[in-house]
């Protein structure tokens, strides 16, 4: 799955619209509050990190870096 994929699933799975999460993120992080700013950089999937991690956290997620088990 996609960079772009997966972060569109993970709205659709909080029940947010595009528009509800751009607002959020304007609000508690200075993003723009342009639902097409967002989705270009979905589109191109040249999101940063740091934004990545941001998205999340308005989602009501984690980001966790997970060690693999040996197979």
């Amino acid at each position: 799955m996609n960079v772009r994929n997966e972060i569109k699933a993970q709205i659709i799975r909080t029940g947010m619209t595009m528009q509800q999460v751009v607002d959020q993120l304007s609000v508690e992080y200075g993003w723009s509050d342009s639902v097409s700013n967002l989705s270009a950089k979905l589109q191109r999937e040249s999101i940063r990190y740091k934004e990545v991690v941001e998205l999340a956290d308005v989602l009501g997620y984690d980001i966790v870096w997970q060690k693999r088990r040996d197979k």
